[in-house]
């Protein structure tokens, strides 16, 4: 990403400088790499402030592309209408994927290296063209989808108890942790997303269940915001990238021993398990 980002959301106030930015990601690096999590961010950079929060994932997408990792593509969040008035905000926020955040279908995650996990099921789209030119229309976006999958993301907050704020989880990356593609992979000619039922289950219990309308009122909405967003930051989608579209019910606190398959109609399933590394593991 360039140093661009979506605009100061309190308008023409003054928002904060380079270093409270620079000190906000290095709580959240420190969270990261001690596992323990900290104080929320919003004390440094304000709750509603999008470019210093922004500015923050940024730092953060730096320290992990120095690392070695890989960008795969970006997660939308804040797709609900009931979680954006829960804090305040009018609109979505995005995140980006990296390869090692990939877990294959089916298998077990240690909460280990997780502070205060959280699984939501999603549709996935894999994109076979840019979304760098053109109007980013409805029309456009559709095309350039190569397939849909069904999807698991992990969520985790490095904020202790979850107590974030707009700026607080975009300076997280989105909340972001791992994420979970299944089977199988359909064109949209033969899958409509905003038509999608979902039904989570941990273990033979339902947890969650919702559908395609629940996300921005149709999930490849929320991927034309993410196109035209990502664009305007200077960043923009490209073909072989994953996007997941965002939450179609609500998410659900994971623990070691957890098993979680999600049912997408129309698409098909994918499922993860949770397990300790800990002198009790499994």
């Amino acid at each position: 990403m360039n140093e661009t980002s979506p605009g100061n959301g309190n308008g023409s106030e003054p928002g904060p400088g380079d270093d409270a930015v620079a000190q906000a990601a290095a709580r959240l690096l420190r969270a990261a790499a001690e596992r323990v999590p900290c104080a929320p961010v919003r004390g440094l950079i304000g709750s509603d402030d999008v470019k210093a929060a922004y500015a923050v994932q940024e730092l953060l997408t730096a320290d992990h592309l120095k690392a070695g990792g890989r960008v795969t593509g970006r997660k939308i969040g804040l797709t609900s209408p009931a979680v954006q008035r829960q804090l305040g905000v009018d609109q979505p926020d995005f995140g980006v994927l990296f390869a090692d955040m990939s877990v294959e279908d089916g298998a077990s995650v240690p909460v280990d290296g997780l502070l205060q996990p959280k699984v939501e099921a999603e549709i996935a789209f894999v994109l076979g063209a840019d979304l760098a030119e053109g109007p980013l229309d409805d029309a456009q976006v559709r095309a350039a989808v190569a397939h849909a999958v069904p999807a698991l993301e992990i969520v985790d907050s490095r904020i202790a108890d979850w107590d974030i704020t707009f700026g607080d989880t975009v300076a997280d990356n989105g909340s972001s942790a791992l994420y979970v593609l299944g089977a199988p992979a359909k064109p949209l000619t033969e899958f409509e997303p905003v038509e999608a039922t979902m039904t989570l289950k941990r273990g033979d219990e339902t947890v969650s269940s919702g559908d395609g309308a629940a996300c921005l009122g149709d999930p490849l909405t929320a991927l034309a915001w993410l196109a035209r967003t990502a664009r305007d930051v200077g960043d923009p989608l490209r073909a072989g990238q994953v996007v997941l579209s965002g939450a179609l019910g609500p998410m659900v606190p994971a623990a070691a021993g957890d098993a979680f398959t999600a049912d997408i109609g129309g698409l098909g399933s994918v499922s993860v398990r949770f397990h300790t590394t800990g002198p009790e593991g499994a």
